[in-house]
């Protein structure tokens, strides 16, 4: 499931990143597979850390050597947020490519928490009034989320930030 900038640069207000975070689900056999599939001169990526991420369920990256950019894998956790997110991506297409999308109303949760835990808090906010204003959204969804994971005063605040996107 794509997230992150990528996610909410397709539900919201477009700006650059330097990679694209990938939420995936994976099993040790799964994951030989996948790297067993990408060829050594073509990308750059330590099966190491793969199989560090798989087990402490953390992130590991694969690197595009013609040119640069970068895959952030996420290996997805099993806390009830990251479960719910992902059953809810959606199916999107992205410069004429097929490919699962994490939901705009996942997006601006996971942008919070992010934001709480100060991941360039300023810019995840900034990622989310993006998403509120340009999408209609399940507020009712958000705010169960947001209370769960203690999120309230950033919410509050994108909120009052945010011209509304339309009829929620």
């Amino acid at each position: 499931m794509v997230a992150g900038s990528f996610a909410s640069t397709f539900h919201g207000t477009p700006r650059t990143t330097q990679d694209v975070d990938v939420v995936v689900v994976l099993n040790r056999q799964s994951l030989t597979q996948l790297l067993s599939s990408l060829p050594d001169d073509a990308y750059y990526v330590s099966p190491e850390a793969a199989l560090e991420a798989l087990q402490q369920r953390r992130q590991f990256n694969i690197i595009d050597l013609a040119t640069g950019w970068k895959a952030d894998l996420i290996v997805r956790k099993p806390r009830p947020f990251s479960v719910a997110e992902f059953e809810r991506r959606i199916r999107a297409t992205v410069l004429g490519v097929p490919v699962w999308m994490a939901s705009a109303e996942d997006v601006v949760i996971s942008k919070l928490e992010w934001a709480s835990l100060g991941g360039g808090s300023e810019r995840q906010l900034r990622d989310v009034v993006g998403v509120l204003e340009r999408r209609p959204r399940d507020t009712v969804y958000i705010a169960g989320w947001v209370q769960r994971l203690g999120l309230d005063a950033l919410w509050h605040e994108a909120q009052r930030l945010a011209r509304p996107a339309g009829p929620t």
